[in-house]
């Protein structure tokens, strides 16, 4: 014969699913956006466009931020 074992069910969150973010979750949004919001404010960087395909303006431009 086996003995029973009484378990008692998980309890149950009363708003149903958890909706806990971890930090990083709102972080990291928030900080691609501040970088992308400064990459088009910055006065001191605008100019006509000269030609210059855009993805290599934005590789350098990761560069000079990397860099400093």
């Amino acid at each position: 014969m086996s003995a029973r074992t009484h378990t008692r069910p998980h309890p149950v969150p009363r708003g149903g699913v958890d909706t806990r973010l971890p930090w990083w979750a709102l972080a990291l949004p928030t900080l691609a956006f501040v970088a992308l919001l400064t990459l088009i404010l910055n006065p001191s960087e605008a100019h006509a466009a000269a030609g210059e395909p855009a993805l290599t303006h934005l590789v350098e431009r990761a560069q000079q931020l990397i860099a400093h």
